[in-house]
């Protein structure tokens, strides 16, 4: 029979001391039933799948209300963790509260939402891969214990910084009460906003020009708006000789048309000609609004000018005593050359040239300084000898000055847009740069939602899977079970019928014997 051919899978649940309960799983069944139940098994799967994000969206959607931003800083001395002005860079004032608040300013917010998004925001450092693999190499080294090996391994340990010059800025926008959108307008607001913070903060110092534009010369006598005004431009041209000096590219302003050296150039020519003609006017002819008072700062200028050269003096003393102690070093040449043999040669030392350089620059101010105190010193001279100058020639003054800081503002305008014009587009053009922006992108969402149900997805797939193999076996055991109940009631009818015919073959054996 065919059914005796099939194979078959015995499972048999037993209670204790008892040997019923046999049931019979047939392979062909089983398969069959896997297929059966397979549409069954997918769409459950899908269902569960669906379910899981939906309601990790619904239920989890705070734990995912963060955005991302890459930061990069680029210019001298970022590798070694400084900032612009040299002093240690403080990456947390990219969530500064002045940041923020021009942030919410442009953008209409109210500054009341300045400290939630402050504690929200976090900033963190990357470190190459290549850098961390260096101290783990080093580590590994220490700690084997390797002699001498160690120990070197433990001072490059020492030896070994990285600062980053990359930085992840997240925004966790949960506690703000933002949608999407608004936290993604908000944050890159600030990330933008933070350029221009870090271009006023460590660009062109506009303290200078304040001090200029704000200078009002008639509260002062004319000797000391003469100084105010020579003082100030001396620090203008300081600041400009040194952009000039740190400017590779020779920038030319768009804007001005000036390069820094021809800045440079006209605050000298003010000093020499116009400021110097002001003041050699004011001298011949003798010019104040007040004498005594005159007389006085003349005084005091002499005092502070006379302490300031004692201490150029010493300073100046020391410079020559250790350039005439030093000794540049020297190199013995052997040549073929009966005349250069034994010839001794000095070589340049940076030191030495230091040095002259120094007594150079100590030189010329104590020398101005003694000019200063001449001048000064003779008009106390003048003042107090020589009648003062008339109202005719104190007019002249006035208009000379007026014209004076209507040149002094033209030329401070210009080193702003110039110096502007520079930093932005040549010094400071790649010093902070947004490199990935936050979004609020449908990927993101999609990928937060898997993150949340990432664990329910595989809970509920894999439990939806047990039922299939359970129902799958279930149905299988009373297939089996059916088939066994047929075939026995089968076997019993053919017993049967045997056992009939043997009975009619005894009769019919048994008549034939009649």
């Amino acid at each position: 029979m065919n059914n005796k051919r099939e194979s078959y899978l015995n499972v048999t649940l037993k209670k204790e001391n008892d040997d019923e309960g046999e049931a019979l799983v047939n392979l062909r069944d089983l398969f069959k039933n896997f297929k059966r139940y397979l549409a069954i098994w997918i769409c459950a799967s899908i269902i569960v799948s669906i379910l899981s994000l939906v309601g990790a969206a619904i239920f989890k959607s705070d734990d995912h209300k963060e955005l991302k931003s890459l930061v990069s800083f680029a210019y001298k001395g970022i590798e070694s963790g400084l900032d612009p002005a040299g002093n240690k860079l403080d990456v947390n004032s990219l969530k500064s509260p002045a940041v923020i608040e021009m942030a919410l300013t442009n953008l209409g917010r109210s500054v009341g939402e300045l400290e939630a998004i402050r504690q929200d925001i976090s900033i963190e450092g990357i470190i190459p891969k290549d850098a961390i693999e260096r101290i783990t190499a080093y580590k590994s080294i220490y700690e084997s214990g390797a002699g001498n090996s160690s120990l070197d391994a433990a001072q490059q340990m020492l030896d070994t910084k990285y600062y980053p010059t990359q930085y992840n800025v997240s925004f966790n926008y949960a506690n703000t009460g933002y949608k999407s959108s608004e936290a993604v307008q908000v944050f890159n607001e600030i990330l933008n906003c933070y350029q221009d913070y870090f271009f006023d903060t460590y660009g062109y110092n506009k303290s200078l020009g304040s001090a200029i534009t704000t200078l009002d010369y008639n509260d002062y006598d004319y000797s000391e708006a003469v100084d105010v005004f020579n003082d100030t431009l001396s620090t203008l041209k300081s600041y400009v000789d040194q952009l000039s000096v740190s400017d590779a590219t020779r920038f030319r302003s768009n804007i001005t048309g000036y390069t820094f050296a021809d800045l440079s150039e006209t605050i000298s020519t003010i000093k020499s000609i116009d400021l110097d003609l002001i003041s050699s006017y004011i001298a011949v002819n003798n010019v104040t609004k007040d004498k005594d008072a005159a007389v006085t700062y003349y005084q005091y200028r002499v005092e502070q000018l006379t302490r300031e050269r004692a201490v150029t003096e010493e300073k100046l003393a020391s410079i020559i005593d250790s350039f005439n102690n030093y000794q540049k070093d020297t190199v013995l040449m052997f040549g073929e050359d009966k005349d250069s043999l034994g010839a001794n040669y000095t070589q340049a030392s940076p030191q030495y040239d230091s040095l002259i350089n120094q007594k150079i620059d100590t030189q010329t101010q104590l020398s101005s300084t003694t000019q200063r105190i001449n001048y000064y010193n003779s008009r106390i001279t003048a003042l107090n000898s020589l009648p003062v100058g008339s109202q005719e020639k104190m007019d002249k003054v006035d208009g000379n000055l007026q014209k004076l800081n209507e040149k002094v503002n033209v030329l401070l305008d210009n080193v702003n847009k110039t110096a502007d014009e520079y930093y932005e587009n040549v010094s400071f053009s790649n010093a902070y740069n947004v490199l990935v922006p936050a979004s609020s992108s449908n990927v993101n969402l999609i990928t937060n939602a898997l993150d949340s149900a990432k664990m329910i997805l595989l809970i509920g797939n894999a439990l939806i899977f047990v039922i299939y193999i359970f129902a799958a076996v279930i149905s299988s055991i009373k297939d089996g079970s059916k088939k066994k109940t047929i075939e026995f009631e089968g076997s019993d009818s053919e017993s049967d019928s045997n056992d009939d015919e043997k009975k009619e073959d005894i009769q019919k054996k048994a008549t034939k014997k009649q």
